[in-house]
């Protein structure tokens, strides 16, 4: 019988810290049980998948609260403000909370609760880029032209990759405008 009190969500939300303090690579079964103070064996009454699904339980909640937090970066704006708006806060989440952004999948996984979380993170992207008049295969590539901007400078950024003396917000403001001067102007 699951410990009183302990709940999926919770065994979670240990990961999470762990994750926090230590790193992605540092999750393990024994670590989060420690957190959680209950024995390894009785995380299996809450994550009956070990630590597999513990890590996809991870993965889609950080592609919620991503998802999340770029809807809520969107929400009442609409083209170049959107986009900036949306940019700004992927980059923030993943320097606020770089050792989750790194348990973050960036390859689709045969999974249907981590695909529908991580289909709702692209929706937010997709839905940013309807104002520029982007549908089928032209929001796509639009898509992952946003993806890999957002992506590769949260990745570069949260790895200490710039360490040049120019400020890095200042960075982040020239490819808003070089993406949203592209996307104006996409090819058709």
């Amino acid at each position: 019988m699951p410990r009183v009190g302990l709940t999926p969500e919770q065994v979670v939300g240990h990961a999470l810290a762990l994750i926090d303090e230590q790193g992605p690579e540092a999750l393990t079964l024994a670590a989060v049980a420690a957190r959680a103070k209950v024995a390894t064996p009785s995380l299996y009454k809450h994550v009956s998948g070990g630590l597999g699904e513990l890590r996809r339980l991870v993965a889609v909640r950080v592609s919620e609260e991503l998802a999340d937090r770029l809807a809520e970066a969107a929400l009442g704006r609409g083209g170049d403000e959107a986009v900036a708006a949306v940019l700004r806060a992927y980059h923030a989440y993943a320097t606020e909370h770089p050792h989750r952004y790194g348990a973050l999948p960036q390859a689709p996984q045969p999974d249907e609760d981590l695909a529908a979380a991580g289909a709702r993170l692209v929706g937010v992207i997709v839905a940013v880029l309807r104002a520029y008049g982007l549908e089928g295969s032209e929001a796509i590539h639009a898509a992952r032209t946003f993806r890999s901007l957002a992506h590769g400078f949260a990745a570069l950024s949260t790895a200490g990759a710039f360490q040049l003396a120019e400020d890095l917000g200042e960075t982040q403001e020239r490819m808003i405008t070089v993406l949203t001067a592209g996307l104006r102007g996409w090819p058709r």
